[in-house]
């Protein structure tokens, strides 16, 4: 890029829809001619941009600077992104993994960009040199890259890893077998065996593999080719195999063509799908730089954003913290929004941070909801009104890596009724982590309030990996017909108090679901669903981990519970069906629930 479409767009950084008209400047140079200091100045200085061209010790010091800073980092406030042009990189090249940092090919292809090592361990939460704990290694992504080598991936919730091809190598999901809560990957295949070791859960979707090995709480893989899958079935092993993904669309994501320039890929959606969609053909379509609106966190605000999407742009998301006064609005099908390196949405009115119309074709990708100081109905708001929730099913709203946070990185009490209200129907979910902190800053049962985490009121909605944690009373609130989750995981809140706080049925029933289907509801399955019990600070009971109605066509296929710790834990598992988990690490499970009633 020129100098002088560098200086045109410093100076428009804070004129809103005017800076993606430049954005094509220089799109036919060379990578070097782009680039200056491995940043372009259109993607600002948390966007890291690296090419084969490159000195590869520099490359490498770079990259280790941002792991040392990023290793620990989990409350912190950067964000990075780390992008790699098509080509293949030096030998000895090592990308280690930290908190807040994505790490992304820039081809159409994975096997476009090829770099030789990637890593993510997990040794920063203890002194202890033994102690490979990766309870804790949320908020990082790995996408669209071929890596030459054996990778471990030690990692747990609020993180992904996609359209990934890990070449002549295997996978591990662990470090040295510590302690792993994840996980989810999707769209990826794997030469050799993926190991998934101590990991306590998993959701494998659209991947191909040699072999996998590992089993724990509740594995689940959909959309994995049969020779792929791996043998037996619930409940004698951990494993729950939906065979065909009924529809998803893949997270869409950046790219460069020397031509071209840089544009954004839209993956075309998949029905009855089963293995990766990048084998053969791609599919999908292109945006073009000039309908995006490049948004920078230190000169933005909700409402130049809210101007630019009002004049038909689409909205990338650059690496930072967004401090939003009023909520950032998409009223238009078909509006993408898309966020680099963890970008980060923050309300500081009371308001949510982000809301939909009901219109059809909308994506909002890869983004990290924080809870403000101002208390708030909720932070995501997908339609307004569930009376009229018309979204069209040929063109379903898409929701992929979004990631909910009330408490831990705030150092003010924070307070919101529930993270995620979905009203719209014919929604696409695609790895969900909506977390009421256990740890970290601004963290108490009175100091991070939070009723209750999602709660799904359209119709039609299908979400794989629901992960939902700590939240006060309802975990998951669902009242939508048809709906359909693949995978769930959820811890019950820790900081209970005591019982006479967590009762749910004016106060007649000891806690509260984890999982609640509302009682209108006529048609919902659940696959592969997990909630654990953990009480560190009170001995409580919690009657039941699920409620639904006793309906024909109310399916919950493959649950468990497991006690932690604490007495005397979760009564049942269903309604006031299933065994009992009383004791330090019991584990109970359903295979088949209908009706109201067990069936095996």
């Amino acid at each position: 890029m020129n100098r002088t479409c560098k200086t045109i767009i410093k100076v428009l950084g804070m004129a809103g829809i005017m800076m993606s008209i430049l954005t094509g400047c220089g799109k036919q140079a060379s990578y070097k001619a782009q680039i200056t200091d491995y940043h372009d100045s259109l993607f600002g200085e948390n966007t890291y941009i690296f090419t084969p061209e490159d000195d590869p010790e520099q490359v490498q010091k770079i990259l280790d600077q941002l792991y040392i800073k990023q290793e620990s980092n989990q409350f912190g406030k950067e964000r990075y992104a780390v992008y790699f042009m098509p080509g293949e990189y030096d030998d000895d090249l090592l990308v280690n993994v930290g908190f807040y940092m994505q790490i992304a090919g820039l081809g159409l292809s994975p096997d476009d960009t090829k770099i030789p090592a990637l890593s993510c361990t997990a040794r920063w939460l203890s002194d202890d040199p033994s102690n490979h704990n990766a309870t804790c290694n949320f908020w990082r992504d790995v996408e669209n890259l071929n890596i030459k080598s054996n990778t471990m991936w030690a990692v747990s919730q609020a993180t992904a890893m996609r359209r990934v091809h890990i070449a002549a190598g295997s996978l591990k999901l662990h470090d040295e077998s510590g302690w792993a809560s994840g996980g989810f990957l999707s769209d990826s295949l794997i030469d050799g065996l993926v190991d998934s070791g101590t990991q306590q859960q998993w959701l494998s979707r659209n991947c191909e593999w040699k072999k996998w090995s590992g089993e724990n709480w509740n594995m689940v893989f959909a959309g994995i080719e049969d020779n792929n899958a791996p043998s037996g079935t619930w409940p004698v092993k951990k494993y729950t195999n939906v065979e065909r993904v009924e529809e998803i669309q893949e997270k869409p994501f950046l790219i460069y063509d020397a031509k071209k320039g840089y544009q954004i890929f839209v993956p075309e959606d998949r029905k009855d799908s089963a293995g990766i969609s990048w084998k053969e053909e791609i599919k999908g379509t292109y945006i073009d730089m000039k309908d995006v609106y490049v948004a920078n966190p230190s000169v933005d605000t909700a409402k130049s954003i809210n101007e630019a999407l009002e004049h038909g742009k689409h909205l990338l998301l650059t690496p930072g913290i967004y401090k939003l006064e009023e909520p950032i609005v998409v009223n238009r099908e078909n509006t993408l929004v898309l966020g680099m390196g963890l970008a980060t949405l923050e309300s500081t009115c009371g308001q949510s941070c982000l809301k939909t119309a009901d219109k059809s074709g909308i994506k909002i990708c890869g983004i990290l909801f924080d809870a403000g100081e101002e208390k708030a109905e909720t932070m995501l708001e997908v339609g307004y009104d569930a009376s009229d929730n018309t979204a069209d099913k040929e063109d379903p709203i898409l929701l992929s890596d979004l990631f909910f946070r009330v408490g831990g990185a705030a150092m003010h009490e924070t307070d919101v009724d529930n993270c995620v209200e979905l009203k719209s129907s014919h929604i696409i979910g695609d790895n969900f982590w909506v977390w009421r902190a256990d740890h970290g800053d601004g963290v108490g049962w009175n100091s991070n309030r939070a009723k209750n985490g999602i709660v799904i009121d359209g119709n039609y909605v299908t979400i794989y990996a629901l992960m939902v944690e700590h939240f006060q009373e309802y975990q998951t609130i669902w009242n939508g017909d048809y709906g359909k989750t693949i995978f769930y995981q959820c811890e019950i809140p820790y900081d209970v108090p005591n019982q006479k706080f967590w009762k749910s049925h004016d106060g007649n029933v000891n806690g509260y679901a984890s999982y609640f289907v509302g009682e209108n509801v006529t048609n919902h399955q659940a696959w592969g669903l997990g909630i654990y019990s953990f009480n560190r600070d009170a001995i409580v009971e919690l009657f039941s981990a699920m409620e639904v109605p006793a309906s024909k066509n109310v399916k919950i296929h493959n649950a468990c519970t497991v006690m932690i710790t604490g007495n005397p834990g979760i009564s049942h598992i269903i309604n006031d069906k299933g065994n009992s988990v009383l004791t330090g690490g019991a584990r109970e499970v359903i295979c088949e629930f209908e009706n109201g009633e067990i069936l095996k």
